[in-house]
């Protein structure tokens, strides 16, 4: 498989306060990766770099050809980044259609394909974004990501603070877009087994820095060695 992504002697962080420090990975074509670690090990920071959103100190970022790493955020979404923030950042003045069309471009995934996969937004095409349930809104947020077509998905706690039932819809639209459609994903969150079991690889971070790297499926069968990577008291 080819190469879609690398990521070289990464220091980052917010002004001068450097938070990710000599991060090192890659990841193939088509294929997920996810990325755990202890709260405030640098995940989320991570992910902003990866869009554009924090204050790069060193290193590189590469996407197929493209240095990610020299552009602005708003143009790495056209150099092939989809991203899903915590915040999910829909815009709550629009409908759901309007949050849709206003970002969409061009290739397989257009708002219809997303009212397929999430029919909760077909039934709420005219609602607001602030009508929206908070699982409704990462639906969008999703969708938002999906229609600008990316190479690169990047999806940061996904699944926080939803309940179980939008947990299971959301965990199978995502293996859809990564296992069906082959889109990349790199996936933030705090449910391990469940993303691990979705995934291809995973690096933990701790204080910034890579500490762990290995096959999704090798360290969901280790489950004593991903408590300990965790910090998780059995």
């Amino acid at each position: 498989m080819a190469e879609l992504l690398k990521v070289e002697k990464l220091r980052a962080g917010y002004g001068e306060a450097v938070v990710l420090n000599d991060v090192a990975f890659s990841l193939a074509e088509g294929q997920t990766l996810a990325l755990l670690g202890r709260n405030g090990t640098g995940k989320t920071t991570l992910i902003n770099t990866l869009a554009g959103a924090t204050r790069q100190h060193a290193g590189s970022i590469t996407l197929g050809s493209v240095a990610l790493h020299k552009l602005p955020s708003h143009q790495r979404a056209a150099a092939g980044i989809g991203w899903v923030p915590q915040e999910r950042n829909i815009f709550k003045s629009l409908t759901v259609h309007e949050n849709l069309t206003a970002v969409a471009r061009p290739g397989r995934w257009t708002p219809e394909r997303v009212y397929e996969m999430f029919p909760r937004l077909a039934e709420r095409k005219t609602n607001l974004g602030t009508q929206l349930s908070g699982g409704e809104q990462q639906m969008l947020a999703m969708g938002r990501a999906l229609v600008v077509n990316p190479k690169l998905l990047l999806l940061d706690e996904p699944l926080e603070g939803l309940a179980p039932i939008i947990v299971a819809e959301l965990l199978k639209a995502v293996s859809r877009i990564t296992r069906e459609e082959g889109l990349s994903a790199i996936i933030v969150e705090q449910h391990p087994q469940a993303i691990l079991a979705i995934s291809d690889t995973a690096i933990v971070l701790d204080h910034g820095t890579v500490v762990h790297s290995d096959s999704a499926k090798a360290l969901r069968s280790n489950p004593e060695l991903l408590d300990r990577l965790l910090g998780v008291a059995r």
